[in-house]
C-alpha cells in the first residue's frame, strides 16, 4: 500500500470495534467492500456518502488486497 492509502485507513480501538475505518470516519473498509460487492459503483457510493472520496474507496480496496496477500503468505 502506498503512503496516501496508509493515511486514509485508520484503526481506533474504540471505533467500530477496532475495524479499519476510512479517515477516522465510522465507515469501515468492510462497509465499502460490501457496497462494491452489492454492485454499487464508486460514483454511487460517493453520492450516498459525500464524506467519502473516490480515493477513499481505492484505499479500502488496496487495504483489503494487502491484507489478503498477507493472510495467504502466512497460511502458506
Amino acid at each position: 500500500m502506498n503512503a496516501d492509502n496508509l493515511q486514509r485507513i485508520t484503526i481506533e480501538p474504540g471505533k467500530r470495534g477496532g475495524k479499519p475505518c476510512i479517515r477516522g470516519l465510522r465507515i469501515t473498509v468492510y462497509d465499502v467492500l460490501g457496497w462494491l460487492a452489492q454492485g454499487m459503483t464508486e460514483a454511487e457510493i460517493v453520492a450516498d456518502f459525500p464524506e467519502l472520496a473516490r480515493e477513499d474507496i481505492r484505499a479500502a480496496l488496496a487495504y483489503a488486497s494487502d491484507r489478503e496477500h498477507r493472510l495467504v503468505a502466512i497460511g502458506g
